[in-house]
């Protein structure tokens, strides 16, 4: 550092900053979450299927499965899962009867809208702070929004055990 010239913080270590501050609260705010999956009956991947879902447009195993990062399997596997709770209905697509595509039932509907009223409720530690903070908090957020393709999948290894171990 130059006599009185403050040195340019290292952007790494800003972002591990940032990083460690965004992760540690979404671990001491896992209960909220927690609840409202379980009043639901709801598992995580159960949440994340339900979200790329609609009643209106259907989507392919094999599109569910890319989008999750899974293999054909286990996207079936979850499937056949909300399928039994009447959350998702399969439909032959109507351009292509051999085509079979997944819609969220009616039930899945009403499910994935009180979920996502549930999960988007603010926790009490975002409503302690003063409204100049919140808009700061939105805008600086905003642009970490990635596309689900951006993130690499996990290893076939780990979505096998994550699949048995929900069994």
């Amino acid at each position: 550092m130059l006599s009185g010239v403050p040195r340019r913080p290292d952007k790494r270590i800003l972002a591990a900053e940032a990083w460690r501050g965004l992760f540690d609260f979404i671990i001491a705010t896992a209960d909220h979450r927690n609840q409202v999956l379980a009043q639901l009956g709801l598992t995580p991947n159960d949440s994340r299927a339900l979200g790329s879902l609609e009643r209106a447009s259907g989507r392919t195993m094999s599109a569910l499965a890319k989008e999750w990062r899974c293999d054909a399997s286990t996207a079936t596997w979850i499937v056949d899962r909300l399928e039994k709770r009447g959350l998702v209905e399969r439909r032959a697509a109507p351009t292509d009867r051999r085509v079979t595509l997944v819609v969220l039932s009616p039930g899945g509907v009403k499910t994935k809208a009180q979920l996502t009223r549930g999960i988007y409720k603010a926790p009490p530690e975002l409503l302690a702070l003063e409204t100049g903070e919140l808009a700061a908090l939105r805008d600086a957020v905003a642009p970490l929004a990635t596309r689900p393709e951006s993130v690499p999948a996990a290893p076939p290894q780990a979505r096998e055990r994550r699949r048995r171990a929900a069994d």
